[in-house]
């Protein structure tokens, strides 16, 4: 062979040596980075669904409720067993409507799995019977109408809350008036449609008179009703020991004040709607209202739980951040126990959920509706702030 050819014929070889080498590490380097991607498309993710009114006339509810849910999810690193959770929020603005519409969104369009929320018992109730219809799990922080979790007698299996019911809490602020308190007669003003004030209205009721006591008058009222001047009137000649306010913040502090210009000295008393910054603090001194939970509670749980939120939010946590943080808290551990982010397994995690610790309530299950087993805290207005004064079981 010429020297020539026989040098071109090493040149040839060395180049497709080279050729070779180069695409057997591109294609090693392209197996590699589609395993890696391969891989990280199988991280298994869930999204969840909260529900809160962030706008409209309880609004510092929502806000609260979302710093809780916000909080439990950061501490939890976004995590759940394998899962990686995705959350997707939407605003209902208390209305029953609205209620419906975002929830029909976030289950049909952004598919969730599950929803923490929403706050109200007017904007639950609705929600829950979409989702149970719909076999999505929720679970509210803070709706106590006995109607969330069942209907008509009816379980509604995909639906649990952290919060104890208004019967419950109806039950307590009578028994404590009566036991505690020594007071024998009592008015009672609620909102006829709303199924949170009609539930605490009637317990109470039922468990005051039963115990005892008098109901001297019970009135009802529409929700956009600004002037009670005509059932206070009435009330004011009546002198009951108690007026029993199971209303939200706004329109407790609305009646409250038209109350005293009536000359009327009764004690107010209520239910965990009073739980807010706005409340007039001024006007309802010396009150006492049912709550799910103090930041005065002794029990360490509380204690490192105020501790944590002031320092996210550098202000002390009320019950609706509280009772959605364990709300939150209390999916994620189903979801973790299930080890699946399919609602039916999730549910069923939930129901069976035993001496779970949260701040709320020290261990708690869930009985055969859904409700958590736990204590009701009372708390007194005084020299503008709230007192903790026990928690009854």
């Amino acid at each position: 062979m010429p020297v020539r050819s026989k040098l071109w014929s090493i040149l040839l070889g060395v180049v497709l040596s080279v050729a070779l080498v180069t695409t057997g590490c591109g294609g090693q380097g392209k197996t590699e980075t589609q395993g890696a991607s391969k891989e990280a498309s199988k991280e298994k993710v869930i999204k969840i669904g909260f529900i809160a009114p962030l706008t409209g006339d309880v609004k510092t509810f929502g806000e609260s409720a979302q710093k809780g849910f916000d909080l439990a999810l950061e501490q939890a690193g976004f995590k759940a067993g394998d899962y990686k959770i995705e959350p997707v929020k939407a605003d209902d603005r208390n209305d029953a409507t609205e209620a419906v519409n975002v929830a029909t969104k976030l289950v049909t369009q952004d598919g969730v799995k599950a929803i923490v929320g929403s706050l109200t018992s007017l904007t639950t109730i609705p929600i829950s019977k979409f989702a149970n219809d719909n076999k999505v799990v929720v679970i509210t922080g803070t709706a106590t109408s006995p109607k969330v979790t069942v209907d008509e007698g009816k379980r509604k299996e995909y639906v649990f809350r952290a919060c104890f019911i208004d019967p419950t809490q109806g039950t307590v602020a009578a028994k404590f008036a009566l036991e505690q308190l020594k007071l024998k007669t009592a008015a009672i003003l609620y909102d006829q449609g709303n199924d949170y004030t009609i539930g605490l209205a009637n317990n109470f009721k039922e468990a005051f008179t039963a115990g005892g006591g008098q109901v001297l008058a019970m009135e009802a009222y529409a929700k956009n009703d600004t002037d009670f001047s005509a059932v206070l009137t009435n009330i004011a000649k009546k002198n009951p020991d108690i007026l029993y306010l199971p209303d939200y913040y706004q329109k407790v502090s609305l009646i409250g004040k038209q109350a005293r210009d009536k000359g009327i000295k009764a004690v107010f008393i209520g239910g965990d709607g009073w739980d807010s910054s706005d409340l007039d603090y001024k006007t309802m001194e010396g009150g006492y209202f049912t709550n799910h939970y103090s930041a005065q509670d002794p029990r360490p749980e509380v204690q490192k739980w105020v501790e944590q939120y002031k320092a996210k939010y550098n202000q002390e946590p009320d019950a609706f951040a509280t009772l959605t943080y364990d709300a939150t808290n209390l999916l994620l551990n189903a979801i973790k126990t299930a080890n699946s982010d399919d609602p039916t397994r999730i549910k069923e995690a939930l129901q069976n959920t035993r001496d779970f610790s949260i701040v709320s309530g020290e261990k708690v299950s869930f009985d055969q509706d859904g409700n958590p087993i736990k204590p009701v805290t009372i708390l007194k207005i005084e020299g503008g702030k709230q007192k903790f004064v026990a928690a009854i079981k």
